[in-house]
């Protein structure tokens, strides 16, 4: 359990990438070299803050990166800085802003900043949150400080540790005996919607007795272990892992967006009768989960979107001749290129290297007449995961 200071952001995960033949095998989700926290530091420090703001903090150029539409993916995040990279070349020439140069390292963290930017929610609105309180009957069975009936726990006390995953946790283990209490007194079961999750949490830190510079206990969760636990704790029955491409990923993630560490409460405690249910028709005892179990329970199931696919390098090959990159760069000593040799590579052979050697190339100028330039070209999220994947092969093949 890891604490960690109000308004800190960042969380690290990781992700089990299974490779199969013909695949090339992506990294980790948040290795050593992709640290979120870091890479909100080098958002400032690279000049991205000076066009981009994050919830309201930072320049009006481009869009606000956290209010944009979010990335499903790694590759989803890589196409989009690709296709808009002779828009923001441009605005920097304009701005006279140094067009920077980013290392694998550097562009594993601020990948994982950007990603990771809405999987801790905001604030939530204390004053919204006590109306929660009342009107979702949860005064008929608990107190916070002075307020409220006294069969459960005092939420009061729970303030100054009422992280999100913390509560899915409670609520998830004392759900049967809530929803029964609830019945025994005509109260029917609630169901929380938007941030009503939220601000109950907010109204709980604010009722809290303890001091208001308590350190939160936020637990960062290893989606290696919550792979397991996904089977151990038999999610797996009826949440089968079905093939996606060229992965396996849990049937509950399909179709639906990226979820905050909130929603993914409020989800838990909406449909758990209905999990339930389904336990007791197949014979499986309710599994308890500690806080850290299912904090890792939570990274797997959020990092599954991070690296969708880990790409198919002979479909890189055609990517690299359809889009033009063999118009400049040869392959093995081969004369006439522009360019140099794409088998000269060099630290491409992690997917963050690979989008650092491509973020760093399109600010090369292109040495061709201008009657022999193609237009920029751009790339789809699955085409992007080919010719990185294509580009680590090669790297590997020397």
């Amino acid at each position: 359990m890891a604490r960690v200071r109000p308004g800190v952001v960042g969380v690290l995960v990781g992700v089990i990438v299974l490779a199969t033949a013909g695949v090339s095998a992506a990294q980790p989700l948040f290795s050593p070299t992709q640290d979120p926290v870091a890479g909100e530091r080098l958002f400032s420090a690279k000049g991205c803050a000076s066009c981009h703001a994050v919830n309201g903090v930072g320049g009006t150029v481009g869009p606000d990166l956290a209010r944009a539409a979010r990335p499903r993916t790694f590759f989803d995040l890589a196409a989009a800085l690709w296709n808009h990279t002779p828009k923001m070349a441009e605005r920097m020439r304009q701005s006279g802003i140094a067009r920077p140069r980013l290392d694998a390292r550097e562009t594993g963290d601020l990948v994982a900043y950007l990603y990771t930017l809405n999987y801790f929610d905001r604030t939530g609105n204390a004053a919204t949150g006590r109306r929660v309180f009342s009107s979702k009957h949860c005064a008929d069975c608990h107190s916070i400080g002075s307020k409220g009936d006294k069969l459960g726990p005092d939420l009061g006390t729970m303030g100054a540790y009422a992280s999100p995953i913390a509560i899915a946790a409670a609520m998830w283990n004392h759900g049967p005996r809530m929803t029964a209490a609830m019945a025994a007194r005509g109260v029917a079961r609630p169901t929380f919607q938007g941030s009503e999750l939220l601000d109950l949490i907010a109204y709980m830190k604010s009722a809290s007795p303890r001091p208001k510079l308590t350190a939160l206990y936020v637990l960062p969760g290893s989606a290696t272990n919550g792979r397991l636990l996904f089977a151990d704790k038999r999610c797996v029955v009826c949440h089968s892992l079905v093939q996606r491409g060229d992965e396996e990923a849990p049937d509950l993630v399909e179709g639906q967006r990226q979820r905050s560490l909130t929603e993914f409460a409020t989800a838990m405690w909406n449909k758990a009768p209905g999990m339930l249910r389904a336990m007791e028709a197949r014979g499986i005892t309710q599994p308890t989960l500690r806080p850290d179990e299912m904090a890792d329970i939570v990274a797997y199931l959020y990092s599954v979107r991070y690296f969708r696919s880990s790409g198919r390098p002979h479909e890189g090959v055609l990517v690299a001749v359809n889009k033009g990159c063999l118009d400049c760069h040869g392959l093995y000593g081969e004369r006439g290129k522009a360019a140099s040799d794409l088998d000269r590579a060099r630290n491409v052979e992690t997917p963050a290297g690979a989008l650092a050697a491509l973020w760093n190339h399109s600010f090369v100028d292109d040495p061709r007449p201008e009657r022999e330039r193609r237009p920029w070209p751009t790339l789809g999220a699955d085409e992007m995961t080919n010719l990185m994947a294509y580009l680590r092969s090669i790297a590997r093949g020397r």
